[in-house]
């Protein structure tokens, strides 16, 4: 356990508002997802770097024509509000303040709510247990610019499209989709140590998100990680099965 970094504490999460006569196409050229194709559902998404890696993990939903809601770690919020105005500066469209919604649970799945009656530990501890067993990892200021989406299973959860076009980082994440794949990608363990931090490396084992299994720390933690199938296979982790559609390779299908 590298003890200069802390467990990491229950995540708090901010909305920000897209609307405006170009928010969509703005957005199509931002977004690792098909914007044309967003519903009244949250969808995991990402906003890469030049070097093809996550700098901003996101949820979004169409709320109505022109209008699009974007969930973010609270930590990252103010960047991805400075991010959109700087690449969206002649564009027509308006970023609203980041403003509190609640992870929760609802019909079983993971999700985000602004009613208070959602702010609660039990809620949000909920919504972590549920996210770690269903591969819904989330990104903080920590982790930024540390995995590849496809590392991280995004093109299996409906979050990256290979078709649409350019978006930042488009090149690179589509060379490892059609000319490799990633050697390391996320993985839904079981440990018996303490908590690990998000972004923590375990060995060559390097940690997404992670919690406490059950109310008490010494009990050990479930965590999501960015591991190569050898190297968990060497490590003292319990893998633990994902939903069915994350189980399959990540490379693209020939």
């Amino acid at each position: 356990m590298n003890d200069s970094l802390n467990p990491s504490p229950m995540p708090q999460f901010q909305q920000l508002t897209i609307q405006g006569d170009d928010a969509e196409k703005f957005l199509q050229g931002q977004l690792t997802c098909d914007v044309t194709k967003l519903g009244l559902s949250y969808q995991a998404a990402a906003i890469g770097n030049l070097k093809g890696r996550i700098e901003f993990g996101i949820w979004i939903k169409k709320q109505a024509e022109k209008h699009y809601d974007v969930v973010i770690s609270a930590d990252c919020a103010d960047g991805l509000k400075a991010h959109l105005n700087k690449y969206g500066a002649f564009s027509k469209f308006e970023t609203s303040a980041p403003t509190p919604i609640y992870p929760c649970v609802l019909a079983d799945e993971p999700t985000f709510s602004h009613k208070d009656t959602h702010n609660t530990p039990e809620d949000t501890q909920a919504w972590m247990q549920s996210s770690i067993a269903m591969g819904n990892y989330w990104i903080t200021s920590t982790t930024q610019g540390e995995f590849q989406p496809q590392e991280l299973r995004l093109h299996q959860r409906g979050g990256m499209d290979y078709d649409k076009g350019c978006y930042l980082g488009q090149e690179v994440i589509a060379r490892i989709y059609f000319k490799s794949a990633p050697k390391a990608f996320l993985h839904y363990v079981q440990g018996s140590s303490d908590v690990p931090a998000e972004g923590e490396k375990l060995g060559k084992i390097q940690v997404v998100n992670a919690i406490a299994n059950g109310q008490d720390t010494q009990q050990g933690f479930e965590a999501l990680v960015v591991a190569r199938p050898e190297h968990l296979t060497d490590s003292d982790l319990t893998i633990m099965e994902l939903p069915l559609a994350l189980q399959a390779d990540v490379a693209r299908l020939k």
